[in-house]
């Protein structure tokens, strides 16, 4: 399986579809909450190639995107061959 991390925020709902999506495919993300940790935020950015936005998605270090780039990979059928 893919290892997948994912950079949160507490109360983000975006954050929970995302990991909710996830749990559906069986996926337990590494996950980075960011809340609180001002070092660990830089790190999201800098990986993310700018974006300041949570969730931040990578598989196998591949930046995915946020949620709504996570469920259309999903539509588009291209999710679970990512994980696999």
């Amino acid at each position: 399986m893919a290892k997948v991390e994912i950079y949160t925020k507490a109360f983000c709902p975006y954050c929970a579809r995302a990991m909710n999506l996830l749990a559906s495919k069986g996926v337990t993300p590494e996950e980075t909450d960011i809340t609180m940790d001002g070092g660990k935020r830089q790190e999201m950015i800098q990986r993310a190639q700018g974006r300041t936005t949570v969730p931040q998605i990578f598989i196998d270090g591949t930046h995915i995107g946020g949620s709504d780039d996570l469920a259309a990979l999903e539509r588009a059928g291209k999710l679970d061959p990512m994980l696999a």
